[in-house]
């Protein structure tokens, strides 16, 4: 009697043990990604049992945060406004402001300090591009938003901070194409080719897209302040891919314009992914597979998929990496070798090197 108890308790036991593990697995099956990618940080970090990571992740986990990077974060003594990599002599380029802070930080992207640019000849650097990385004699673009003499202009520079060439007229805010003139330049884009692309209008009187050749004449631009197609309001980030598009972050408007590099035709808009917050940066991982977008308010970085040639269509977000409040990434690059992303954060006073999971941490 006691034994036929006994058995018909266990297999009720099993049979509830059963239907539990099979809850489980329908559950796990029926989620979503995003549902189950919302953890306190990546695999191999403190999780929900630690102490609170500074970072989620959302959807795909593509990134991780690589903690340490830079080994001397105490260098960081202003606001940090961009980052550019040199992947070839494996160098990270930091532009800061403030009051007594060298403007540029020169790290190792393996987080070693180099060195740092106190030249006088820089105000108020916001972005900064890496030019000529596979030639022996790569150069430092910076844009500069000072209102002071140097101000309003695009600088170019040596590795080690000798100023080369200036875009624009010192010192003096304007619209002009000849003598060229600029209002507070955002980001300067600079390809292979040697042509340039600025976006004029960090805030200032212009709103405008410009292509230059490679001997500095204006080859086509778009200048009005709008919101129909082909006008801006203040755009903040320019890069352009392998099929000859040019991709603009709208900040203003919410959106991401995309145009023809040869012909400067627009080609189209995306808007659906930005409702929240505007897109500040713009930039195409190694692979061509993603586009890395930040939004300074809402404190994220977001991965889109990278539409085929011939078509733009609408945007859709594949990962997320949720910072923390009042971190505010401004601007990213990535380094084309290994697909490493470094972001310049304005409220943390800091640049933070992400790695990506795939292929132990190489896109390629």
């Amino acid at each position: 009697m006691w034994a036929s108890r006994r058995g018909h308790t266990c297999l009720l036991a099993s049979s509830m043990v059963s239907v539990a593990l099979l809850m489980v697995l329908l559950y796990g099956t029926l989620s979503s990604p995003q549902q189950q990618q919302q953890q306190r940080g990546p695999p191999g970090l403190p999780g929900l049992l630690g102490p609170p990571p500074d970072y989620q992740l959302l959807g795909r986990p593509l990134y991780r945060l690589e903690p340490g990077w830079p080994r001397s974060p105490e260098l960081f003594g202003g606001d940090v406004f961009g980052v550019a990599v040199d992947r070839h002599a494996g160098t990270v380029y930091v532009a800061q402001r403030g009051d007594n802070v060298p403007k540029v930080l020169v790290f190792t992207t393996e987080g070693d300090f180099l060195m740092s640019w106190n030249t006088t000849t820089l105000e108020m650097p916001h972005g900064i591009f890496l030019a000529d990385a596979a030639s022996s004699n790569p150069t430092v673009w910076i844009t500069d938003v000072g209102t002071g003499p140097y101000g309003h202009c695009v600088k170019q520079y040596s590795p080690s901070g000798k100023l080369l060439q200036v875009l624009g007229t010192p010192g003096k805010a304007g619209s002009s194409l000849e003598p060229l003139q600029f209002d507070q330049p955002a980001e300067v884009f600079v390809h292979d080719s040697g042509e340039i692309y600025v976006v004029d209008g960090d805030g200032g009187m212009n709103n405008r897209l410009v292509k230059l050749s490679k001997d500095r004449e204006v080859l086509w631009m778009h200048g009005e302040r709008g919101q129909g197609l082909a006008q801006f309001y203040i755009p903040h980030s320019v890069t352009v891919d392998g099929a000859q598009r040019v991709w603009v972050a709208d900040r203003g408007n919410k959106r991401i314009q995309v145009f023809n590099s040869v012909t400067g035709d627009w080609l189209g808009t995306w808007g659906s992914c930005f409702t929240e917050d505007a897109p500040y940066s713009v930039r195409l991982t190694p692979d061509k597979k993603y586009f890395v977008v930040v939004q300074l308010n809402t404190n994220q970085i977001s991965l889109l998929d990278a539409p085929p040639v011939g078509l733009i269509g609408q945007c859709r977000v594949v990962s997320v990496i949720q910072l923390a409040e009042e971190v505010k990434p401004h601007l990213v690059d990535l380094d084309l070798s290994t697909g490493a992303l470094y972001v310049a954060e304005i409220g943390a006073q800091q640049a933070q090197k992400f790695t990506p999971f795939s292929l132990g941490g190489s896109f390629l």
